[in-house]
């Protein structure tokens, strides 16, 4: 893994429980997160469509809702969000606004709005994907998503107020998703959903994401 952008964040290792909202914790990248995080944190589980706690992340209100009812926290993980794969010669631009729409802008709504929910000191983390770096045939959309959240990442880490701090970690294809996703990423190397979870956490011994550094983008390939 190596850090693309300037992070302006020092800290010591961090040790305390943290109260960690965790968004798509039902998915495939989002169940080995839970399960990396929750024997050191207090852990808010959030899907789209199951759980105790739901949110539409196209839906500002439907954010606010969600941390008007959970309250504030330290840190907040997403790994949500579509994009559409398909021939670029027969891609729509109905097609092309999905990954916009639900990936990107689902996961700017996140930091714009729950901004105000995080203690001080807080942390963001996103989630992004290899082909913003390394495009594969079909996946003009995802390669441009991905790219513009590393993007606002970057840009937002020296802007954000009060410590906060923000992260995306850009895994390849995971083990578990191989049968739905494996013939787009012929040649790639995949990882499994605990590997890539790390990223989101502790590698190595060192403090990661949700724990130390802001500006960062975690390659998981």
């Amino acid at each position: 893994m190596r850090a693309q952008c300037i992070a302006t964040f020092n800290s010591n290792e961090a040790s305390t429980l943290m109260k960690i909202a965790v968004i798509g914790a039902t998915g495939t990248v989002g169940k080995p997160i839970v399960a990396e995080l929750k024997p050191r944190h207090e852990i808010i589980e959030i899907g789209a469509t199951r759980g105790a706690h739901r949110v539409d992340l196209l839906d500002v209100d439907s954010i606010k809702r969600l941390f008007d009812r959970i309250g504030r926290v330290d840190a907040i993980v997403t790994a949500a969000g579509h994009v559409h794969f398909g021939p670029f010669v027969d891609v729509t631009t109905a097609q092309f606004r999905k990954g916009l729409d639900d990936k990107l802008m689902g996961q700017v709504n996140l930091v714009l709005t729950a901004r105000d929910y995080l203690n001080d000191g807080g942390s963001f983390t996103l989630t992004s994907g290899i082909v913003g770096e390394a495009p594969i045939l079909q996946g003009v959309s995802a390669a441009a998503v991905n790219g513009a959240i590393e993007g606002f990442v970057c840009g937002a880490a020296i802007e954000l107020p009060r410590g906060l701090r923000i992260n995306a970690v850009s895994p390849t294809m995971l083990e578990e998703a191989r049968e739905s996703f494996g013939p787009y990423f012929r040649g790639f190397e995949a990882a499994s959903g605990a590997r890539v979870a790390l990223a989101y956490s502790t590698q190595c011994g060192r403090a990661r994401s949700v724990e130390a550094e802001t500006g960062r983008i975690y390659k998981v390939h």
